[in-house]
């Protein structure tokens, strides 16, 4: 069974909880303890990526700390070709279906995917769309942000990535954003597709994170929370619980 297929299969019994790492925010050391902790909490799987990445050598040093202290599959979530690292399990192969900029919709992925061809990672086809406020990802990623109320063009985005064969669709409020994807905008976009719901951008906390997965959210996505707790584990085991209940 492969990740992607093994994720599906988790997802119909109940949502899930991954955690994002970004190595341009701490240390491989820290990232290496970051992801324990997440394991021991709960989480599903370590998702290793970031909008100001300076190297692939800072990518391979945090995937190579992460592996050694979890046994979750560890999937990047790059924002170029040159951030993949063959020592991770598998990869985000994500199309930022809003940017005005070509390559985060499909040249960057040209370049990549060769690499991809001759690792061994597992590539997971994900539509990737981001919604006000966007932060920092909207800002690199050139992105015609979806407003916070427009529903209908949230559906129509989530809609073509399954239509494109896209295995996953994410909705991306941006790492640190004051407010997360709306309940409704997350409700609307669950009853039109089949594929599974990711989330994230803006989930602080267990109220929030349950918000989400009760609207559909499928898995819930944090990132700062991990990087500003300061007992991470209690904060994660909360937050876990919660979207699963």
């Amino acid at each position: 069974m492969t990740i992607a297929e093994d994720i599906i299969r988790k997802t119909k019994k109940k949502p899930l909880h991954f955690s994002l790492l970004d190595p341009d925010k701490q240390s491989p050391e820290e990232a290496g303890y970051l992801a324990k902790t997440a394991t021991e909490a709960g989480s599903s799987a370590i998702m290793v990526g970031g909008s100001t990445l300076s190297s692939q050598k800072q990518v391979d040093e945090a995937v190579k700390s992460i592996k050694e202290n979890t046994d979750l599959p560890v999937i990047l979530f790059p924002s170029g070709a040159k951030f993949l690292s063959k020592h991770a399990d598998a990869v985000f192969f994500m199309s930022l279906l809003n940017s005005r900029n070509l390559g985060y919709v499909i040249r960057e992925h040209v370049k990549g995917a060769p690499f991809v061809k001759h690792s061994s990672i597992e590539p997971i086809s994900m539509g990737y769309v981001i919604v006000e406020p966007g932060m920092t990802a909207g800002k690199v990623g050139e992105v015609d942000l979806v407003k916070k109320d427009d529903v209908e063009t949230a559906v129509g985005y989530a809609l073509a990535a399954q239509y494109l064969g896209m295995n996953f669709f994410y909705l991306e409020a941006g790492s640190g954003a004051p407010s997360p994807v709306s309940n409704e905008m997350i409700s609307s976009v669950k009853k039109n597709i089949s594929i599974p719901l990711i989330v994230g951008g803006g989930i602080r906390n267990a109220k929030t994170a349950s918000e989400k997965a009760k609207a559909g959210a499928d898995i819930v996505v944090t990132g700062t929370t991990l990087e500003e707790e300061t007992d991470l584990k209690k904060a994660l085991i909360k937050i876990i619980k919660s979207i699963e209940e």
